[in-house]
């Protein structure tokens, strides 16, 4: 099989649909079987599952899996990389903000390289409409401590477009936790630390309406999220423990929560 796409999908019934309708006309005109995409449904409280059944039964490239438990998009992402079959596996949002052709960019640009992601950051890359000032500075803040914290060389580590080699899943899959904003850089970092060379593209990336993104709540998260992450991969990592039954319990750091 030459692709996977994993899908993590938490209260998307406004949205999966017309992302299914999109990507299922695309990836099976182009790749016909030989491809699959995973929903992974977790802990939704809408018909979420329902849609994704749906799209099942039409196309036999879905494969859905119902997670009850709220594991948040890190863990939804590692159970859909756990039974993925195909040469290349990556995951996308579920609410169409990257079109089918740009992720089908990234498969066509991936090279040797162990791992391509999506930047909106880059001088190439269309992004609509654009973007609110509070969101520019949040995520030039959070990319700025992730070079300082973690010496990611990156532009853009959450645009959730992102593709990789199996051989390359597979490796860091075992490292991989759910700290929940800060899934994306321990899968960048880890990559990394494997010796993989992740590679940017320029994407096309569209703002869709019904996102519930707070920003300054969000904001917090993050930070809080990439400051346990460094801990972690630092002699000072018994901190975490600590801070796990304090703190992150009460901002809801962790996936689980």
């Amino acid at each position: 099989m030459k692709l996977s796409i994993v899908i993590p999908a938490y209260n998307e019934e406004a949205r999966l649909g017309n992302m299914l309708a999109d990507y299922t006309k695309y990836f099976s005109g182009k790749y016909g079987e030989d491809m699959e995409m995973i929903i992974v449904v977790n802990g939704s409280r809408d018909r979420t599952a329902e849609i994704a059944e749906e799209w099942a039964e039409k196309f036999p490239q879905i494969r859905v899996i119902v997670e009850p438990s709220p594991i948040g998009k890190g863990g939804a992402v590692i159970r859909g990389f756990e039974v993925a079959r195909g040469e290349f596996v990556g995951f996308v949002d579920a609410d169409a903000a990257t079109p089918p052709e740009a992720y089908q960019d990234l498969v066509e640009h991936i090279g040797d390289a162990g791992a391509i992601i999506a930047s909106r950051w880059l001088k190439e890359s269309k992004v609509s409409p654009k973007q609110p000032a509070s969101r520019l500075v949040a995520s030039r803040v959070f990319n700025a401590l992730i070079r300082l914290l973690f010496g990611l060389k990156i532009h853009d580590t959450q645009c959730g477009a992102k593709l990789m080699r199996n051989d390359a899943v597979r490796k860091v899959m075992p490292e991989l936790g759910l700290t929940r904003w800060a899934f994306d850089v321990d899968l960048l970092f880890q990559l990394r630390r494997s010796g993989y060379e992740v590679i940017e593209r320029p994407t096309t990336w569209r703002d869709v309406e019904g996102s519930r993104l707070q920003v300054v709540r969000v904001s917090i998260e993050m930070f809080l999220a990439i400051c346990r992450l460094r801990l972690i991969y630092s002699p000072f990592n018994w901190v975490v423990k600590a801070y796990d039954v304090t703190l992150g319990p009460i901002i809801h750091l962790r996936e689980r929560t």
